[in-house]
């Protein structure tokens, strides 16, 4: 199948674009600046910027007729919500949310006509669950989570499949991570506490490699009885059936005492 994938200049974009080439899919890999592509062997290489009407149009009419599009470009830049930059909250936005809508607009109405197309958002455990200090990143990813949702309900009726994604920690992590608010403040005790839940959920033996979410997102679009959301790694199944199973509060104790928070 000829698939698009977002954001495929580093971490699972890029591992995805290999996962899938590899598995004999024609991929047309995408990323805001075209020599971040330069070590990938995939079908057609292109620039992207998911913020750019402009550019999504290019990129679309570049790309030739696409049966499955992975949504996979995003930013974080963390920090507390008392004191979080607007401009900031509005990129990442622009970036998580509007940027995978634009291409959506862009290329389901030719899978609609075709009766037939795949839909893959890459979102995050955070998507289900939010995270201290990550309040602009999470809610983003909760509200491509909803989009998705509504997506699939309309589109389901035309033959087109929408999977939702959600990785737990993945390595190498992102790379465009900024702080903001959280040193030298009344929260910098928080940011100490929490700067360790990764390790201590993904254990000893550390971070799945990216490959696992490429993996996961090949089956994905192989295999049509696919739920509508995939958890991939062991944390994320691990936080997002326990969420399933308690209330607020439980969960919140539950988090607290296996992390060691004492805030």
């Amino acid at each position: 199948m000829r698939v698009l994938v977002t954001g495929a200049g580093s971490g699972i974009g890029e591992a995805t674009a290999r996962v899938l080439s590899g598995h004999g899919h024609q991929v047309v890999a995408t990323a805001r600046r075209l020599e971040t592509l330069d070590g990938l062997d995939v079908a057609l290489k292109l620039p992207l910027d998911v913020t750019s009407e402009a550019s999504v149009a290019a990129c679309v009419a570049a790309a030739g007729d696409i049966e499955v599009l992975v949504n996979n470009a995003g930013i974080t830049e963390t920090g507390p919500m008392e004191t979080y930059p607007h401009d900031v909250l509005l990129k990442m936005f622009e970036t998580n949310v509007f940027g995978p809508m634009r291409m959506i607009r862009a290329l389901v109405p030719a899978m609609r006509e075709r009766g037939e197309g795949v839909v893959v958002n890459v979102t995050s455990v955070e998507g289900k669950v939010a995270a201290p200090l990550a309040g602009g990143y999470c809610g983003t990813k909760h509200a491509l989570e909803a989009m998705s949702e509504s997506l699939s309900f309309e589109v389901g009726h035309f033959g087109v499949r929408v999977v939702i994604v959600e990785p737990g920690y993945i390595a190498p992590g992102m790379r465009n991570a900024v702080r903001h608010g959280e040193d030298g403040t009344v929260y910098e005790e928080l940011r100490r506490q929490w700067s360790g839940a990764d390790e201590t959920m993904v254990g000893p033996e550390g971070r799945p490699a990216p490959e696992l979410v490429g993996e996961a997102i090949a089956a994905a679009i192989a295999d049509p009885a696919t739920p509508l959301r995939v958890p991939v790694g062991a944390d994320a199944e691990m936080v997002l059936a326990t969420r399933k199973q308690l209330g607020d509060h439980d969960f919140t104790a539950a988090m607290r005492d296996l992390l060691g928070l004492t805030w």
